[in-house]
C-alpha cells in the first residue's frame, strides 16, 4: 500500500502548494482512495505533480465537516466523475468555531454539495468491501483533545452548542492482513479511536495516519504536560507500529510526544509512505 501526502501545511518542496488542512491518496492492490480534499483545489495541483491521476480515483472519504478537510471536494467532482464519496452524517450541517470568545466563524462544507448522488452517508459502521470499513460512532471519552472547546455546531433546534463530531469518521485498510487506520483530526481522541477498531478487527494497528487535534497546546502548563504524557502512555501501549500525524497536532505537542515516542512522524505534503 502506497500513500502519498497530496496536502499539508508543510511540505517537501516548494514545488508543491501547503496550508493548514489534510490529502491523502492511498492505493492498495484493490483501490484508489482519495481521503479529504484539503481547504480548496491545491491538492489537485500537487496530485499533477506527484503523478496522481484525480480521475482514477474509485473511492473518496471526508473525515469531517470543516473546510480543511472538504475544502476542496467542488473540485473533486468537477474532475473525477466515478467516485463515491463517503462522508459522515450531519457533515454539511452549519459548523463553526469560537474566536476571541464571542464571535463564531464558519468553517463548514459548501451546502450547494449536499444533493449531489454521489454522496453516501455513514452513520456508525459501514464495511465497504472486505478490505474498507469506515466507522464514527465512537463512546470513549478518554483525552479528548482540549481544542474542541472552541469548535460548536449548529443543532436542528438552531441552538448552537460544542460540536459533538457525530459527522466524524474514519477508515480501516486491510492490506495484506495488516490494519492501518486514517482519520482526520481525531476531534473524538485517538485514543478512543484506536479502541473503538478493536471492536471490528482482532488484531493491532500497523499504522495510525491522521490528526491528533492538539493545536496551539502550551506545552509550559502543567496540566498540558499531564495531558501529554497520558497520551503518549496510551499511544505506547496500543501496540502501534509507526504512527504519522500531521496538522492538527501543532508543532509543540508533536515535538514533546516525540521526546517519549519513538515510532511517531509527521506528514509533509509531497511525503510517500509505503505501508
Amino acid at each position: 500500500m502506497k500513500v502519498i501526502t497530496l496536502f499539508e501545511n508543510r511540505t517537501i518542496s516548494k514545488e508543491y502548494k501547503c496550508k493548514h488542512g489534510l490529502s491523502l491518496y492511498i492505493e492498495t492492490s484493490h483501490h484508489k482512495i482519495l481521503f479529504d480534499t484539503g481547504t480548496d483545489q491545491s491538492f489537485a495541483h500537487n496530485a499533477g505533480k506527484l503523478g496522481v491521476n484525480l480521475e482514477d480515483i474509485d473511492i473518496a472519504v471526508i473525515s469531517h465537516g470543516h473546510y480543511d478537510h472538504g475544502g476542496g471536494l467542488e473540485t473533486f467532482l468537477k474532475l473525477n466523475s466515478k467516485a463515491k464519496i463517503y462522508i459522515g452524517r450531519g457533515a454539511f450541517d452549519n459548523h463553526l468555531v469560537k474566536v476571541f470568545g464571542i464571535i463564531k466563524y464558519n468553517i463548514g462544507l459548501k451546502k450547494e454539495l449536499i444533493n449531489n448522488n454521489r454522496f453516501v452517508f455513514v452513520d456508525g459502521l459501514m464495511k465497504i468491501d472486505d478490505k474498507l470499513t469506515l466507522f464514527g460512532d465512537i463512546k470513549g471519552n478518554k483525552l479528548l483533545p482540549k481544542g474542541n472547546d472552541k469548535l460548536l455546531k449548529e443543532f436542528s433546534n438552531k441552538s448552537i452548542k460544542k460540536d459533538d463530531f457525530d459527522h466524524e469518521i474514519s477508515l480501516l485498510i486491510n492490506h495484506n492482513n495488516k490494519y492501518s487506520l486514517f482519520c482526520g483530526c481525531a476531534h473524538k481522541g485517538i485514543v478512543n479511536i484506536i479502541e473503538r477498531t478493536r471492536d471490528i478487527i482482532d488484531s493491532d494497528l500497523n499504522t495510525v495516519i491522521g490528526g491528533f487535534h492538539l493545536m496551539r497546546m502550551n506545552i509550559k502548563n502543567p496540566d498540558s504536560k499531564v495531558f501529554l504524557n497520558d497520551l503518549s502512555a496510551n499511544l505506547i501501549s496500543s501496540n502501534v507500529d509507526k504512527y504519522y500525524t500531521c496538522h492538527c497536532t501543532g508543532e509543540q505537542a508533536y515535538s514533546y510526544l516525540c521526546n517519549t515516542m519513538s515510532n511517531l512522524n509527521e506528514l509533509k505534503t509531497g511525503m510517500v509512505i509505503e505501508i
